[in-house]
């Protein structure tokens, strides 16, 4: 018996079909190769954005030919989409068999069961159930050997405006200490170097367990074995200085940072809900550049929010010009169901939005193809993850993807490099030494 899974959206998603695919191991299911050849297909979907949505039913009808060659097949579809539509879903796509969501992963063996007994298996809960940590005990199938993601919460307690987050993955909730411990030891056990926490609004881990999201990152650090840590996504609102402070003190958290501004407007962040001010981003900025020494950011932006003027979109640009941020990712404000943004007043047109759109991505090109010349003739130190077209891939600390020639012996390896040329998207290095 063979299982296919397809992937929207995430990290977090990537990092639940890892899960997924260990529980379909341990019930003797090996990966196939393709859809055409599997007896269970899941689609594990995303709806943070229209966009995703629409997949999510073209795959179901290419799907839906495998039943034609193999009656017996199970298409299942989790995930978001999963948890906002329902039966919805199922009845504008009666292909699906079987159908959860983030909730109760850990029930997909008795699903399984009901989906071959004939039966539609479809577990949409309205909150988590009390044996959600059960799904810590099933292992995960990794694609990456030696850089491995760690979900340590779920759900998130902001409210911002465009968001479904809430409604599809619930209020937060905090992974025990000692079940992160527990799986991180085992992943480097397993041969990984670089662990990555996961979380919705993974900088407010503790909050509901009377801890501090800084706890957690000295006590992976002090997992012997652990070279690497980072972590994605944090709320501005919860970055403090203990994390900051921490980041500093531990030499194993990587410069980097993930930390979504989505507007530079005060009037549109506080149509957002998003609890702060374009000056208090900034400060927050500032602190961590003090804090951990040439540390780096990436970011999220929306464009085009409701009321976005000119003004507004100007404000944005400017604080992309600020900070200089490493990586970008941005979006065209989608509205979503249920969300209050859904109804509000003043929404912006498509080509406004697809020409502010354009503006952002050749500014942030510009400041890409500036930041990209300061990286050459440096040395950096990287981590060897893949072996690709005849090169070397990994990251350097700072989170760039770097690829040099080398015997494919080295995968696994932290390495110095020599940056000799970059380019807004990859640095081409040759090797300095091996470090460990």
């Amino acid at each position: 018996m063979k299982f296919y899974i397809k992937t929207f959206g995430c990290q977090m998603n990537f990092n639940d079909s890892e899960r997924i695919k260990g529980i379909l191991k341990s019930l003797g299911y090996e990966q196939a190769q393709s859809y055409e050849e599997a007896d269970i297909i899941l689609l594990n979907t995303c709806t943070i954005r229209e966009k995703p949505d629409q997949k999510v039913y073209s795959h179901l009808g290419e799907y839906k030919k495998v039943k034609e060659k193999n009656p017996k097949a199970i298409i299942g579809v989790c995930g978001c989409l999963a948890q906002r539509m329902g039966a919805e879903l199922v009845n504008k796509a009666p292909v699906i068999d079987l159908m959860f969501s983030s909730f109760n992963i850990h029930q997909l063996p008795q699903l399984i069961q009901q989906a071959q007994a004939g039966y539609k298996a479809i577990a949409i809960l309205e909150e988590p159930p009390e044996d959600e940590d059960k799904l810590w005990e099933y292992p995960t199938v990794r694609d990456n050997q030696y850089c491995a993601y760690v979900t340590v919460m779920k759900g998130c307690d902001k409210n911002c405006t465009y968001c479904v987050v809430p409604k599809t993955r619930g209020r937060q909730r905090s992974r025990s200490l000692q079940s992160i411990l527990s799986e991180v030891k085992a992943l480097v056990e397993d041969g990984v170097k670089e662990v990555h926490l996961l979380g919705q609004n993974v900088t407010a881990w503790g909050q509901d367990i009377g801890m501090h999201f800084a706890d957690l990152l000295y006590e992976v650090a002090q997992v012997e074995g652990v070279q690497r840590i980072r972590f994605t996504t944090g709320h501005p609102k919860d970055m403090d200085e203990r994390i900051a402070k921490a980041m500093g003190e531990i030499p194993t958290v990587c410069p980097h940072v993930h930390l979504p501004f989505q507007a530079g407007s005060n009037r549109i962040l506080a149509l957002m809900d998003r609890g702060y001010t374009k000056e208090e981003y900034l400060e927050k900025i500032q602190m961590l550049r003090e804090y951990k020494k040439g540390i780096t950011f990436s970011t999220d932006v929306i464009v085009g929010f409701p009321t976005e003027t000119e003004e507004d979109f100007e404000h944005t640009l400017d604080l992309l010009e600020k900070v200089r941020f490493e990586q970008v990712f941005s979006f065209k404000f989608s509205p979503r169901p249920g969300t209050p943004a859904y109804s509000m007043e003043g929404q912006v047109p498509d080509d406004v939005k697809t020409q502010r759109m354009a503006r952002l991505l050749n500014l942030q090109k510009k400041i890409l193809s500036e930041i990209a010349k300061e990286y050459e003739g440096t040395i950096q130190e990287v981590l060897l993850e893949s072996y690709e077209n005849g090169k070397l891939v990994g990251r350097t600390l700072t989170n760039r993807w770097a690829t040099l020639q080398g015997p494919e012996e080295l995968l696994g390896k932290t390495v110095l490099v020599r940056v000799e040329r970059a380019n807004p998207y990859n640095l081409e290095c040759s090797l300095v030494s091996v470090l460990s």
